[in-house]
């Protein structure tokens, strides 16, 4: 295997920075990707991700480090803490390992594979994980170069050779845990989707007592979560917005929903399972597939239906699940099936995250009722 960084590159979207480059933000990337990879460089930072100076504390999946990060060298690059009590992180499972090619034995991410994930799809991923100040490919553990093409991704572990130093993205995971709230807004929401989807329109499946008006076992899913509406407004995504709702904010229209299967609205929740537009809309499970759904596309119904989600918040999404489930450790995962009797607050306070799952849940009702204009954390 190759020690030193290559200085060839397979993705003609990742060059070397410029340096009176506007700065990117987040958004215009959501909005104006139209590609299976998403660019990154050094003066092109989405919006919330900025480039580490050496006084910065990087991210480190769930750990606060100690020391200001130099990143000068990579072998200052943020570490990925260990543990030996069984993760409540997402790394469990993995059979697919991303390192640096500058420090083969820490490593930086990883993805436990399913049908459907190519090798465009993973370089896509990796753009995604890290920013990069110049151009990179990917290697396999017999330094061979992986292409940039439609082959199946393999097991294993792969190497990032890049001429400069990267640093992994810091960009915000919003936190969504699985809680289904009743309200005013939400009512109206729920009765537009229902009406316009008649199925779940990840799996297809018909919603059968829909005529007896009977919805047993099917949600009205949120693609951007309620509960962040202050983010929402404070980042101007309504502008995406064009079939506003008759009351309670771009927020709640049609273009931010769809009708899921319950099983499917937790696992699109819990960012375990997403929607890649910029692959023909393709189904990526980021977890085992109990539904046999993994690189499966949606139907043409949804893709010719002007009322859909649009392709913005699906990518948003879509960032979201690859930074939930990829990077370092993993975010958590959360209990949700609490018994009568549980003590429900104390379960969550005692559990990671507390202080953000607590203020989702609260803002989860709370947005249920009215319209808030209030920034989340």
């Amino acid at each position: 295997m190759s020690s030193s960084p290559a200085a060839h590159s397979s993705s003609s979207d990742s060059g070397s920075s410029q340096p009176n480059t506007p700065p990117l933000r987040l958004e215009n990337i959501i909005e104006e990707h139209h590609k299976a990879t998403l660019p990154h460089s050094a003066d092109a930072l989405p919006h919330d991700a900025q480039l580490h100076s050496v006084d910065a504390l990087p991210y480190v999946a769930d750990a606060l480090p100690h020391h200001p990060a130099d990143i000068s060298s990579p072998s200052n690059l943020p570490q990925i803490s260990t543990t030996t009590m069984a993760p409540n992180n997402r790394s469990r499972g993995r059979d697919v390992h991303i390192y640096d090619i500058n420090d083969p034995s820490t490593v930086l991410g990883g993805l436990l594979l399913t049908n459907g994930v190519t090798n465009t799809n993973f370089y896509s991923m990796v753009e995604i994980l890290f920013l990069f100040q110049s151009d990179f490919e990917l290697r396999d553990e017999g330094d061979a170069r992986i292409e940039k093409d439609d082959n199946p991704l393999r097991p294993g572990s792969y190497y990032i050779h890049a001429a400069k130093p990267f640093l992994i993205n810091d960009e915000p995971w919003l936190l969504r845990t699985i809680s289904v709230a009743t309200g005013t807004r939400v009512q109206s929401f729920c009765d537009t989707i229902r009406s316009r989807d008649g199925r779940c329109v990840i799996s297809g499946k018909k919603a059968v007592r829909a005529y007896l008006d009977i919805w047993t076992g099917f949600e009205a899913a949120h693609v951007f979560p309620l509960a962040y509406e202050g983010h929402w407004t404070q980042n101007d995504y309504g502008r995406w917005i064009t079939i506003p709702p008759q009351s309670g904010g771009t927020i709640s229209s049609v273009q931010n929903g769809m009708l899921l299967d319950c099983t499917i609205h937790q696992l699109f929740d819990t960012y375990c399972l997403s929607i890649n537009p910029d692959d023909n809309y393709k189904i990526v499970y980021f977890t085992v597939d109990g539904e046999n759904l993994a690189g499966k596309y949606l139907d043409q119904q949804f893709r010719d239906d002007p009322q859909r989600p649009i392709d913005q918040l699906l990518r948003w999404h879509f960032r979201q699940a690859v930074l939930a489930n990829m990077r370092g450790a993993g975010e958590p995962t959360f209990e949700h099936d609490f018994p009568p009797g549980s003590d429900i607050v104390g379960d969550i306070l005692g559990g990671p995250k507390a202080g953000e799952r607590m203020e989702f849940e609260l803002f989860s009702r709370l947005a249920a009722q009215v319209e808030c204009n209030v920034s989340s954390a």
